[in-house]
């Protein structure tokens, strides 16, 4: 059982800036790959941003530039800055996390998702 815990969500104003905590627990071996993902309503669950143990990163083109993710690898935990926030980029983002777990399974794991709000 891996769990996966975020927080930071919350309303904003356009153009302000929120900070995304992601962490895992549990039955883990290790883990190779952390990211963000969001979904609006009515709209499918996108990548946002994605970081390997190794420290490479990937990102939407939505967000680059606006969006850095980061992770802590001793504490498996990853984080999300996020600024410039447009009200396009409300959605509810999850967490997710990819490895090994508990006796050499494959890992593949969600949060349960913090909501974002952006006005303007």
């Amino acid at each position: 059982q891996v769990q996966l815990v975020e927080s930071g969500g919350g309303l904003v104003q356009a153009g302000g800036s929120l900070r995304l905590s992601c962490a895992a627990s549990g039955s883990i071996f290790s883990i190779n790959a952390m990211g963000w993902y969001r979904q609006a309503p009515g709209k499918q669950r996108d990548m946002v941003a994605t970081i390997t143990s190794g420290g490479s990163t990937n990102y939407a083109d939505s967000v680059k530039g606006r969006f850095t993710i980061s992770r802590d690898n001793a504490k498996n935990t990853v984080y999300l800055q996020m600024n410039s926030l447009k009200p396009e980029d409300t959605a509810v983002y999850y967490c997710n996390a990819m490895g090994v777990g508990d006796w050499f399974k494959p890992l593949d794991a969600w949060g349960q998702g913090t909501l974002v709000t952006v006005s303007s």
